[in-house]
């Protein structure tokens, strides 16, 4: 079979094959995908393909093939899957986790990134500038800035205090 003949019999056959396998799987993104395996298969044989007097149907042979094999690997997966039963209930977050997620919402981007990459990801102030693009003065200022706004979103009654530096100015 050349080309031309294959690409002819792969447009007149696979709508009529993925009806037919959406009737055997139930699922027609899944038979979509064993009739397009299948015919990425006969795609290597096409030379001798003719031969065989039947590709249509060598083809629906492979492609429930690849479905019960699909099928049979899903469910082993599931089995699996029921012997490693994970705990009944996950504890949620606590109310820190929750409060230091909402004040980190409240920085600009750039400094919570350097915060999440410092603090959280343990990053050096140097890998973090490199990470960001950002100069190590940069980071370093961007970090300073993040903790004191931190504080200021996460302390009882701080919120109303302004922010001094070492140097006595506020900010």
């Amino acid at each position: 079979m050349t080309e031309d003949e294959f690409d002819a019999f792969y447009a007149a056959a696979f709508p009529r094959l993925t009806g037919q396998l959406y009737a055997f799987t139930g699922d027609h993104g899944e038979a979509q995908d064993v009739v397009q395996e299948a015919f990425v298969r006969a795609w290597d044989r096409r030379k001798s393909f003719l031969a065989d007097n039947a590709p249509e149907a060598w083809i629906r042979t492979v492609a429930v093939r690849l479905a019960v094999s699909r099928w049979r690997r899903t469910r082993r997966w599931l089995e699996l899957m029921r012997k490693h039963v994970p705990p009944e209930s996950t504890p949620g977050p606590g109310p820190e986790h929750t409060a230091l997620v909402a004040a980190l919402r409240q920085l600009p981007h750039a400094q919570r990134l350097a915060i999440v990459l410092h603090h959280l990801c343990d990053l050096s102030v140097e890998q973090v500038a490199s990470e960001t693009g950002a100069p190590v003065g940069t980071v370093k200022a961007r970090l300073s800035r993040g903790r004191a706004a931190l504080a200021r979103y996460l302390g009882p009654d701080e919120a109303d205090e302004p922010v001094r530096k070492e140097s006595g100015r506020v900010r």
